[in-house]
C-alpha cells in the first residue's frame, strides 16, 4: 500500500503534499503549522470531508456513526488502532450521521457504515462493527479488487 502524497490539514483543510521518503509523522500543514499526520481518527462534517475528498491523493477511511449506536461504541477504539496502524497510508475519518447531510448522499442504512475511498471516489463500503483485524483485512483486500 502507497504511503499517502498529500492530504487536507486536520485544521484548517488547506491540501498539503508530502515528499515521498519524507517522514510523514513529522509532516506540519505549510498553511497553519498543524500535524498533518495524527495516526487518529479526524472527527470531520460535511464541509471538512469534501476538504479531504478534494485535497487528499490516496486512501480515505470514513466511518459514519452516531453516539446512540452501541456497536458503533463498540468498534471506536478498534477504528482507531487502525487510524494509527495506517497512519502515513491512509487518512481515518469519522462522522457523526445525526449531525451531517453526507450519510444520507451515500446512501447510508445502517451503521456504523465504513467506506473506503482512494482519490476521491469510494472503492468499497461495509456496514457493522469490525474488529481493527478485520477492519485491516477489508482495506487490504479492497485495495487489491479490480
Amino acid at each position: 500500500m502507497d504511503a499517502l502524497a498529500q492530504v487536507a490539514c486536520p485544521a484548517c483543510g488547506t491540501g498539503n503534499r508530502i515528499a515521498p521518503g519524507r517522514d510523514h509523522a513529522a509532516a506540519k500543514c505549510g498553511q497553519c503549522g498543524a500535524r498533518l499526520i495524527a495516526g487518529a481518527p479526524i472527527d470531520v462534517d460535511d464541509a471538512a470531508f469534501a476538504k479531504h475528498l478534494q485535497h487528499t491523493k490516496g486512501l480515505v477511511v470514513l466511518d459514519i456513526w452516531a453516539p446512540w449506536c452501541g456497536p458503533c461504541r463498540m468498534m471506536a477504539p478498534h477504528f482507531a488502532e487502525a487510524a494509527q496502524r495506517f497512519a502515513d497510508k491512509a487518512v481515518f475519518l469519522k462522522m457523526n450521521a445525526d449531525q451531517c447531510q453526507t450519510p444520507s448522499r451515500l446512501g447510508v442504512r445502517g451503521i456504523p457504515a465504513i467506506f473506503l475511498l482512494e482519490d476521491g471516489k469510494v472503492i468499497a463500503q461495509q456496514a457493522g462493527l469490525m474488529t481493527s483485524d478485520r477492519l485491516a483485512q477489508w482495506i487490504q483486500s479492497a485495495r487489491r479488487s479490480p
